[in-house]
């Protein structure tokens, strides 16, 4: 399955570059624009550490709300329908109080991170060093259960609440999918740093999270089908078989000169 969602996400990734680049563009023009505002403000004078606080609170929601939006228009993408303008403004409306609940945990996942897990450690205990092992490892698995968080909103709707459910009842049935996932995001990351995240930054990294989620959801069409199937052991072929044709094969050529097939 690893290989096919790979070259899924490549064709897709492909033959909606020019969007999918715009999306990246409004991204970052947003990180830039709250940076600059800062750095802006403390030209004048220093910030207090609420001042900085705050600011960071609103990058984060408001840069979570803009990828919640861009997860529902990928997933037109995924879906093998394009998206427009109209498309993203209007996802704005129906994704906004998820975007924010998401910002306002990303925070707390910074805090705990920069400030609360350091705390301890520098307690130089036992108790300390335990706490903090703790808090570390409930923050590695938050972030790899909620990669799928705007994937499975684009997908699935809801509250943030019921999204965040979702995500960790899927874990729980496939928690090495979540791991592998986790790694191929973290490689897309680092490719997209080569591009200055143009290409395929944060909206090729939304992108595969969706072509992943959305073929994994197959597995249970498939199950519902075979009640009787173990579901240990999953027959990918059969499963993708349909998706398979669909993707196609394509050649250096067919990718360059698509006009000409």
């Amino acid at each position: 399955m690893t290989g096919f969602l790979l070259k899924k996400t490549f064709f897709d990734l492909w033959d909606n570059a020019a969007p999918l680049a715009l999306l990246n563009i409004g991204f970052i023009a947003s990180f830039v624009f709250f940076l600059l505002i800062h750095r802006l403000l403390e030209a004048f004078s220093p910030l207090p550490v609420a001042v900085s606080g705050l600011m960071f609170l609103l990058a984060a929601v408001w840069c979570s709300v803009y990828l919640a939006a861009s997860a529902l228009c990928v997933k037109n993408v995924s879906d093998r329908s394009g998206f427009g303008f109209n498309d993203f403004f209007g996802a704005f409306r129906s994704v906004w109080k998820t975007g924010v609940v998401y910002g306002i945990f990303f925070c707390a996942g910074t805090l705990l991170f920069t400030f609360i897990i350091p705390f301890y450690l520098l307690l130089d205990n036992a108790a300390g060093l335990v706490i903090a092992s703790l808090l570390f490892w409930t923050l590695v698995l938050a972030v790899t259960v909620l990669q799928f968080f705007f994937a499975a909103r684009a997908r699935l709707g809801g509250s943030a609440v019921k999204v965040i459910k979702k995500c960790f009842l899927l874990f729980i049935d496939n928690p090495l999918f979540f791991i592998g996932t986790m790694f191929l995001a973290l490689l897309i990351l680092v490719l997209s740093s080569l591009s200055a995240f143009l290409l395929p930054g944060p909206a090729g990294i939304l992108l595969f999270l969706d072509e992943a989620l959305r073929l994994r959801f197959l597995k249970y069409d498939w199950l519902e089908q075979n009640p009787g199937a173990d579901r240990r052991y999953i027959p990918w072929n059969t499963v993708l078989s349909e998706e398979r044709e669909k993707t196609g094969r394509r050649t250096l050529r067919n990718l360059l000169f698509p006009w000409k097939d």
